[in-house]
């Protein structure tokens, strides 16, 4: 169950603007400027230190009046648009650190994805210079989901996850919600629930949060967890044993129908779900790109034995 839940890490993360009552865009493409506001407002394009225009200014994110940015954080250049608010201008320095990735409730972003397709983790180029990844080409049966950050205030769960900061819709195909607390340099799963109660509810708790990202990223970072998972699955009562494995293996372009992403991190995670005695082991990866999260991401069938593959259960990657 919810083995899509390695998805997750990217979903709550790419703030491309938040909810409210006169939305006029969701992403950066929405507007004439190539800037989307965290109000859902169009607002006045970033631009490079000089004042020329960024690249691809068409996808930068745009926090509501610097709650996302942090003023020691090089990579952060404010920028003030026509409602205020400020822009997030990568550095491409190799780090991503908390500033640079929004996490908050509101935020939310569009992919297209696709399950059971056939893609290969590895890219190309490594030979000539740096690692490429293309998922700009259309897959069979894809579809656009909008992912939103929701608030747990009001939910039939809250009190069973007070240090929640929000949640999220962990796959295209399932209706499970991932609960999420950010907080010391650190994104955690804490908990897995359905949007709604009643005889066939799931509310399954994790002893121990899950880092799904933990900051600052860079190449070689690594952090592993193993977590008890106990609760009620579709209204049974489970418990089970989750062991994660995290690093950031590679750096490189990826291509997504939203844009191309330069300088993106690559974060590998290897999860071993063990019921009972018998054990299995999933793959994902998550790329990440300053001021805008995770770019796309893909997981592996179950019992995926190589460390690239092309046997994808499920691909999902940023759009307009």
């Amino acid at each position: 169950m919810h083995r899509n839940m390695l998805l997750a890490i990217g979903l709550p993360l790419l703030g491309a603007c938040s909810s409210g009552n006169t939305v006029q865009c969701v992403v950066g493409a929405d507007c004439a400027s190539g800037a989307c506001s965290a109000s859902g407002q169009c607002v006045a394009s970033p631009l490079l230190e000089g004042g020329a225009p960024a690249a691809n200014d068409s996808g930068f994110v745009l926090g509501d009046g610097g709650g996302d940015q942090g003023p020691s954080d090089g990579g952060i250049t404010p920028l003030p648009g026509e409602d205020g608010a400020t822009g997030c201008l990568p550095n491409g320095d190799g780090t991503i650190t908390e500033a640079e990735v929004p996490m908050e409730v509101g935020l939310r972003a569009s992919y297209e994805d696709a399950v059971n397709v056939t893609w290969s983790t590895a890219g190309t180029g490594a030979d000539a210079g740096p690692l490429v990844w293309d998922l700009t080409p259309s897959f069979s049966g894809d579809q656009r989901i909008v992912f939103s950050a929701a608030s747990p205030t009001g939910t039939w769960w809250a009190s069973s996850f007070t240090a929640a900061t929000y949640s999220t819709l962990l796959s295209a195909s399932e209706t499970l919600l991932g609960v999420f607390e950010t907080g010391s340099s650190t994104l955690s799963l804490i908990g897995v629930v359905s949007p709604t109660n009643g005889t066939t509810q799931t509310e399954l708790t994790y002893s121990t949060p899950v880092p799904t990202l933990q900051f600052p990223l860079s190449m070689g970072s690594s952090w592993n967890v193993t977590s008890n998972v106990t609760g009620q699955a579709e209204g049974f009562d489970t418990a089970y044993t989750e062991a994660y494995v995290s690093t950031v293996d590679a750096e490189g372009t990826m291509k997504t129908p939203y844009a191309t992403f330069d300088n993106v991190l690559r974060v590998s995670t290897v999860l071993t779900r063990t019921v009972g005695v018998t054990p299995t082991v999933t793959r994902s990866y998550a790329w990440i790109a300053e001021c805008f999260g995770v770019v796309a991401s893909v997981t592996s069938q179950s019992d995926e034995t190589s460390t690239e593959f092309s046997s994808d259960a499920e691909v999902r990657r940023l759009t307009p």
